[in-house]
């Protein structure tokens, strides 16, 4: 009994999961049933790749637990695109048109993820219309980050882009595990350039620059470098 009642509580759990995400939010029982008996839940490890430009799917992928990136890259340089943590949903464009990806998704850490194949949720999308409407702002939304990031990478200069980063990213007065690489990367810069702004910020006294770690001596001046 106890075991029937642990997988009932898990069920509810995953249903609450992807009943979360905006494109599901506010269907019928019914319809999260039918996800939830339809598509299917696989753990992937850190470092796993999902697909890359120009290859095609099938399939739509929800986050239940981990965390993915999507990203293109030019050369060596990597632009982020989006920072998923769950629940949210990825690889939409496999399931539209010509079902071709135009950037990379990839597990930064060991991450859960439940795969709906396109012939279901397109049953589903008959079903409920509401969802065609909410895919349509999703991709929508998506694409207008996309352009209003391209947009501050060109007008906005660099030191203010990195102090903002910093604070988002801050635990408490320390900045950890981020390399300049990948500073670089979610700045959209070369690395170089990324080192160059943190070496601004420290020689200003506003950071230090230590192992594995940035440490913020100043937060209220970084806080203003966001402003200038």
């Amino acid at each position: 009994m106890s075991t029937k009642r642990n997988a009932r509580r898990e069920s509810l759990v995953e249903e609450a999961s992807f009943s979360s995400i905006d494109l599901f939010r506010g269907l019928p029982d019914e319809a999260l049933k039918a996800i939830e008996e339809k598509s299917a839940v696989r753990d992937y490890r850190a470092g796993h790749v999902f697909f890359r430009p120009g290859e095609t799917g099938q399939v739509l992928f929800l986050l239940e637990t981990g965390h993915v990136q999507t990203f293109r890259t030019t050369g060596q340089k990597r632009l982020i695109v989006a920072e998923l943590k769950p629940p949210s949903i990825f690889g939409e464009m496999g399931c539209v048109g010509q079902c071709m990806y135009y950037c990379s998704a990839q597990a930064t850490e060991p991450s859960r993820i439940r795969v709906l194949s396109r012939e279901n949720l397109e049953e589903l999308m008959d079903r409920y219309p509401q969802i065609v409407r909410r895919m349509l702002e999703l991709m929508s939304n998506r694409f207008l980050h996309v352009l209003m990031d391209l947009e501050a990478t060109s007008s906005r200069n660099l030191i203010p882009r990195l102090a903002k980063l910093l604070l988002q990213r801050a635990e408490g007065d320390h900045v950890r595990d981020m390399t300049h690489k990948e500073i670089a990367e979610h700045l959209h810069v070369y690395r170089e350039s990324a080192t160059t702004a943190l070496g601004e910020l420290r020689k200003a006294g506003i950071v230090a620059i230590e192992r594995k770690q940035i440490r913020i001596l100043d937060q209220r001046r970084l806080e203003r470098a966001t402003r200038e």
